[in-house]
């Protein structure tokens, strides 16, 4: 078990002799419950596992027991004063230490957000050892509107606890050792959502602001927006190649008279509508800080990139496409259209995703309005 104040209090004396209770956090170290209710403090050390009393519960604190649990191993093991003081640190110096110590061996742009997560998040004024896991939890509680930053939020954390067992720090990370779940999405952007979304977009411009205006248009994924090319495009229709799309199959779709002409004013010469900083021939990255300015001045609830598709859907819906035509839009292989029904049915449905996207973008219209009015006169 954890050993917290709550739970010492809570254990009941054994019937006879004496029973000891040790804690996940700190091997060796415990609570010895004897049969009259007495409860001490004791560490396990050596080679022959000997235990020594440190005091009594509650004349001697939880935390306190625990420093002297660590100088007793750490004398035993007869390690120097500064790795015994390492237990000492402070939650702040440790972060400082593992920031140091792991900006040459994670990429610049990873290193960057660890750091902003952590001095953002992470504002622990105690010793290291000191944090708990419900210290921990209870930050990521607080980002649970927020599900992508508490995930991130999760990783780094876990990558410096981690970083702090490997290093002699701590003897076991307070951090949840599996994989922090988010909560599944369901987001929907309502259309006064998506006008002022679009509204952001045009003020920001090339190249995010474009890619986000692509994805409401289009629905497709945003890897399959920023890899977009030129050569991939000929008149009403994008034809990603086989291989490029999640599930490997060529995916060809109808765009809109706004698309098209979003596309044609785009800038640059090369074969990518969005390539990075780092070359022409590599797509967009830098997703993280490109979406954290992006959402600064916005006044609606936290969305990711991935809702643009889930209103595309839904918006479809509303306006009675049948589901097996949104799926071909969206290069769905599930429901309607996987199993039997995928393998016989090669209808290709090109008239009707042409309809529906005809429609969609009618729809939109009350979004943006001076944009899809120009588009219209276009």
């Amino acid at each position: 078990m954890r050993l917290t104040d709550l739970q010492i209090r809570k254990l009941k004396p054994p019937e006879q002799g004496q029973k000891t209770y040790f804690d996940d956090t700190l091997r060796g170290f415990g609570v010895r419950v004897s049969q009259g209710g007495t409860k001490s403090f004791v560490v396990m050390y050596g080679k022959r596992r000997q235990l020594r009393t440190l005091g009594r519960y509650p004349d001697l604190a939880l935390s306190d027991a625990r420093k002297e649990a660590k100088q007793v191993q750490g004398e035993v093991l007869g390690l120097p004063p500064a790795a015994t003081a390492l237990a000492k640190l402070t939650f702040a110096e440790a972060r400082e230490q593992f920031l140091r110590d792991s900006a040459p061996r994670i990429k610049a742009s990873t290193h960057g957000e660890y750091a902003r997560l952590l001095h953002k998040h992470f504002t622990f004024e105690k010793q290291l050892c000191e944090v708990s896991r419900a210290d921990v939890m209870q930050t990521l509680s607080a980002l649970n509107n927020t599900p992508s930053t508490e995930h991130h939020a999760f990783v780094a954390v876990r990558t410096m606890m981690n970083w702090c067992v490997r290093q002699g720090l701590l003897s076991v990370s307070p951090v949840p050792p599996l994989r922090f779940s988010t909560k599944s999405r369901s987001r929907i952007l309502t259309d006064d959502e998506l006008k002022l979304v679009w509204q952001r977009a045009e003020e920001v411009g090339y190249p995010y602001g474009r890619i986000v205006q692509l994805l409401i248009l289009t629905g497709q994924r945003r890897g399959e927006i920023a890899g977009l090319r030129r050569s991939w495009i000929e008149g009403n229709t994008i034809t990603f190649p086989e291989g490029f799309t999640k599930n490997k199959r060529e995916h060809r779709i109808p765009i809109g008279e706004l698309t098209q002409q979003l596309i044609a004013n785009l800038p640059g010469d090369v074969d990518l509508l969005f390539p990075s900083r780092h070359g022409d021939d590599r797509p967009f990255s830098g997703w993280s800080k490109a979406k954290r300015q992006f959402d600064e001045p916005l006044t609606i609830a936290p969305f990711v990139l991935h809702d643009f598709r889930r209103t595309y859907s839904s918006n479809l819906a509303k306006l009675g496409v049948p589901i097996h035509v949104t799926e071909k839009l969206l290069n769905h292989m599930s429901g309607s259209m996987s199993g039997v029904a995928g393998v016989y049915n090669r209808h290709s449905y090109w008239e009707e995703m042409c309809e529906a996207v005809f429609q969609f973008h009618k729809s939109l219209q009350a979004v943006a309005q001076d944009r899809f009015a120009e588009a219209e006169s276009a």
